[in-house]
This record gives C-alpha cells, structure tokens and sequence, in this order.
C-alpha cells in the first residue's frame, strides 16, 4: 500500500467513497463540507477517513516553505494544514489548487490532481506594485483570497501576487 492519501476539500465533495476510503483529512475540513456539501459529511463517515491535525513542528515547516515560494498568501488555513499533514506523515496530497502542488513540487512531496491535469513545472511568486513594479517583502501568513495584500510604500497602488522576473 502505498503512502496515505491526504485529500482536499474538492477530493472529499466529488470522488466516489470508494477513492476516499482510509484517506486523511483536517479536522477543520468537517466544516467546510458541512458547509458546502451537508448531505455528503454523513457519506465520508461511512468512508473510515482519518481525521486529523498536523504538529506544531510540521505547521511551521510547511509554512516556512509556503514563504519560500511566495504561495503562503494564495494558501488558506486549510491548504496549510494538507501541506504540513503530508509533511508529517509523508503522504500524498489529492488537490486541484495550483499552489498547493507548487509548495509540493518545492518540497519534494507527492501530489496528485484532483480532477485537472496540475502543475508543469514550481513557480515562485513575489508581491509587486502593479503601477511601479516595485518588488516587496512576502506576507508571513495566509490571507483569506478577499483580503487586500497592501498598497506600495512608494507610490500607493495595489500590491499583488506575481510570478517571479
């Protein structure tokens, strides 16, 4: 048997039980399937899936990796969390988003898509005025995707995520 299967939100909505069963998901993941998808939550108990959390050690590990690339704020708390479980537990991550691949391409930890073909290639990213081009310092944490990143300390324009020059 191969390693565990750790499987985002979107792997846990549409993939049969049967490709879900003995995978491991975030305690917080409960919520956001109840949320978006009620009926399907009493579906995955029947799954035996692995709820879980990742250590502090392998939070801060997957969040030093997520800074590294420039990914950490594209990631929400959620993408974290799958990162450093398939830190810990050398497992591999069922996803579709684009920087969780990325963050696994950089880290040398397995990945597969949900139901896309994933990532060619890593990315790295930076924050850049979108007026001056200015390049400044990445966020430390996750942003919620409605979240400004800032303005330009130097001309006031919006700041946003880019591709690395």
């Amino acid at each position: 048997m191969g390693p565990v299967r750790i499987l985002d939100t979107a792997a846990l909505i549409s993939w049969p039980l049967e490709m879900i069963r003995r995978g491991m998901a975030l305690e917080s993941q409960r919520t956001e399937v109840s949320r978006v998808a009620a009926d399907r939550l009493v579906m995955l108990e029947a799954a035996e899936l692995e709820w879980s959390n990742p250590s502090e050690k392998a939070w801060q590990r997957a969040k030093e990796i997520a800074i590294e690339t420039g990914d950490i704020a594209g990631l929400s708390e959620v993408d974290l969390g799958l990162i450093a479980l398939a830190i810990e537990f050398r497992g591999e991550i069922c996803s579709d988003d684009y920087r969780i691949q990325n963050v696994c391409e950089v880290a040398r930890l397995e990945w597969s898509p949900v139901s896309t073909d994933g990532i060619t290639e890593p990315w790295s990213w930076e924050v850049r005025c979108t007026a001056c081009e200015l390049v400044h310092e990445t966020p430390r944490e996750t942003m919620p995707k409605s979240e400004r990143i800032g303005e330009c300390r130097e001309c006031g324009s919006q700041l946003s995520i880019k591709r690395r020059k």
